[in-house]
This record gives C-alpha cells, structure tokens and sequence, in this order.
C-alpha cells in the first residue's frame, strides 16, 4: 500500500505545484476569515470555482502533451505577437498581487513567531528568494519537492483539526447550496473564488507538464494530475472554512492576525497552536513566493518572446523584478493602509482583474483544430469553460468597485 501511495505521488508534480502556487497566505486568510465570518455559506463558491480551474487547467495540460512549442508561442503564431505580450503581462500584474499577499503573510507570521516587526521579514525572505532562483541548479525539481512536502502537511494537518472538532456535518451539506447574501460580501466572494479559480497558474500548467516531459502518451497521467491538483486546493481551502466556521465563528472571533487565524487549530494542538500556526503560514507564504514569481517570471518572458525556461536569464530577471516590486508593496501597505487581513483579502481578490484575457487565449488555442487536432475543446468543455469566463468578468467588475472604494479613488 505504502510503495502504491509512492509511486503515485512520484508521479505527480506539475499539480502539486499549481496547488501550492495558490496556497499561500491569501488562501488561509481568506478562507479562515469567511469561515469566522459567514460560517459554512460559502462553501458552494469553492466548487464553483474549482470545477471551473480543472477546466482550463484541463484545457492547458491538453495542449501541453499535444505540443513541444509553448503555448504563448503558438498564441504568437497563430493570433499576433500583441495577444501574446498582453497575456504575458495580464500573468505578471495578477502574479504581483498574490506576491503582495504572500509577503504581507510572511510579515504576520514571522511577528507572530519572534515579536519582530512585520514589515522587516519581506526584506529577509525575497532576499533568501533571490538566491534560490538564481543559484539552485535544476529548480523545478527543487521545487517540485518543497511543494509537495508543503502541501501535503498543510492537508494533513487540517484533515487532523476537523475530524478532532466534528463540525455540524448537515450545516456542512447546507453550504453547498446556494443561499440570499449581501452586497457587501462581494469582495470575500471574490476572494475566495480567487483562492482556487486562477487563470495564470491554469496556463503554467502547460508549461509545468513539458517541463516533465510527457506527451500524448501521457495525456491521462497528465490529466490525472492536473485534477489532483485542483482538488488539493479546493479541499484545503474547504477544510480551512469548516475548521473556522465551527471554532471561530461561534466565538465571535474577529481575524485580524496569524494569532488569530491560529486559534481555529488550539483544540488540537493547544497552547502550542500559536507558533506552531504560524511556521505553517510562514513556510506556505515563502514556497509560494517563490513558485508564484516564477510563474509571473516565466510568463511574462515567454509572451515577450524572450525564453520560457528558468535556466534563461529573462526568466529569472523578470521573476526577481517581481519578488521585490511584491516586496515593496508589501511593506508600503503594512506600513500606512490598516489591517493587514483584510490587505491579504484585497490582493487575493485583485489579483482575478488582469486574467479574463489568459481565458480568452486558452479558449482559442484549445478551438484550433490544426493546433489540438482532436483534442480540441468539445460542446460540452466549451460551455464550462464560457461559463467560466463569465464568472471571472462578473468578479472582476466587482472588485474594480472595490478597489476603488479600498484606495480611496472613488
């Protein structure tokens, strides 16, 4: 049983690392702070959202074992260089917002754990970030491995919590039903959406699967694993808002630290939740910063035609422009604009406003029949993936009000 269970997680990769791209700080705040909040409400959002990430993620893992050629390089082919430059830097701005998420989440946890400031960690970590992009030789496999071992214990850990604190299981049912919410509620919706449907990491995954090597053979291996992925991520993010909605909310717990957010794990682990959530957080926003810039970095390169791998120098320059304009961010907003949770909100949500256009590409490519022959898009993919792109132009319309309001524009 357990050389099965080895042999299936070797694999894998290219989902474990989409997983752990989106699971970083944002994610636990998010999900965490809705959870105290609304409870169970939301839970029907996730797999909303979810199903409609393992269908582009789908979608780009098809292209990937049909084609040896990237596919902002097809794009550029097949469509105009102008497409590709603007998916390209559609990627980068939305990278950057999570990488002001994860920097702000680093901030809150290293406080939690050494009573230092917040704001002095980002400088410590994109430092140690630097380092590793630039002198790790083989960094996919390096971070293939960090992001399942990350991964993995995240799961683990909270699978623990919920059977430890038994939730009300038909007020668990209910959540996943639709029910009348408020207006003001909106840009958590938005966020927790943007905690499992994000489109950059969806068209990484192309990237991620020719990295690995597969092709056409593998197309079922690929598709395995892509789905895993999705479903890794939608289930952490589930068992973080049932874990705070049956610990935090009951308590009236308002979120407005990693101290906090650790409170929903002290059943288990006592008076040791604190430090030990905030290892947890920290660890998760530092995999993420990286892997989350390397995305951004790698996109952006490859949509301006300039090299696609990370052992290519414009990879790696753009994906440390991206680590310290995040860092920047990070510590201008901790320093002078309030709550730092509900900062890490603000940039999960924002970071869907750059991506329809990431849909509008990988709906055209996987529609081209001299590109994907027959496995191109059917009815049935078509008309998932619209309605995903509908729901992501419906969010991004909310939280440019939002942003708006937020930084006091409107």
């Amino acid at each position: 049983m357990m050389l099965k269970l080895k042999r299936f997680l070797q694999a894998l990769g290219p989902g474990f690392i989409t997983a752990a791209v989106v699971l970083g700080p944002g994610s636990l705040t998010t999900s965490t702070k809705i959870g105290a909040t609304q409870g169970y409400e939301f839970l029907w959002a996730i797999v909303i959202a979810g199903v409609s990430m393992a269908v582009y993620t789908g979608m780009s893992t098809r292209f990937a074992v049909m084609n040896e050629e990237s596919i902002l390089g097809v794009i550029a082919q097949k469509f105009g260089k102008w497409f590709s430059v603007a998916i390209g830097i559609s990627s980068f701005l939305a990278t950057l917002s999570f990488q002001f998420g994860n920097n702000l989440g680093i901030g809150m946890g290293m406080e939690t754990l050494t009573g230092i400031e917040a704001r002095i960690w980002p400088f410590v970590f994109t430092f140690f970030a630097v380092l590793l992009i630039f002198y790790t030789k083989r960094l996919y496999r390096v971070l293939e491995k960090l992001m399942m071992y990350m991964v993995i214990i995240m799961i683990l850990a909270f699978v623990a919590n919920v059977l430890f604190i038994r939730p009300d299981m038909l007020k668990v049912a209910q959540g996943f039903v639709p029910r009348t919410f408020a207006m003001q509620h909106f840009d958590q919706l938005a966020a927790l959406v943007g905690t499992t449907f994000v489109l950059n990491s969806a068209l990484y995954q192309s990237y991620l699967v020719q990295t690995k090597g597969w092709g056409l053979k593998d197309k079922a291996k690929a598709i395995q694993d892509s789905n895993f992925g999705v479903f890794i991520l939608a289930s952490i993010s589930l068992l973080v808002i049932v874990t705070a909605a049956a610990t935090l909310k009951p308590l009236g717990i308002h979120v407005n630290s990693a101290a906090d957010m650790a409170l929903q794990l002290e059943l288990l682990l006592g008076q040791y939740a604190k430090y030990i959530f905030a290892i947890g957080f920290s660890a998760a926003a530092f995999s993420s910063l990286v892997i989350n810039a390397v995305v951004g970095g790698g996109l952006l390169s490859d949509g301006l035609g300039m090299g696609q791998s990370m052992e290519n120098k414009m990879p790696r320059i753009f994906t440390v422009t991206i680590l310290l304009i995040g860092m920047g961010i990070a510590i201008y907003v901790s320093s002078d604009i309030g709550n730092p949770v509900y900062s890490l909100i603000i940039a999960q949500a924002s970071s869907i406003l750059a991506v329809p256009l990431i849909a509008v590409g990988l709906i055209l490519v996987l529609n081209r029949k001299d590109i994907m022959g027959e496995h191109r898009n059917n009815t049935f993919q078509n008309v998932l993936a619209t309605l995903g792109f509908l729901l992501m132009c419906i969010l991004v319309y909310i939280m440019v009000t939002k942003l708006l309001t937020y930084f006091k524009i409107v």
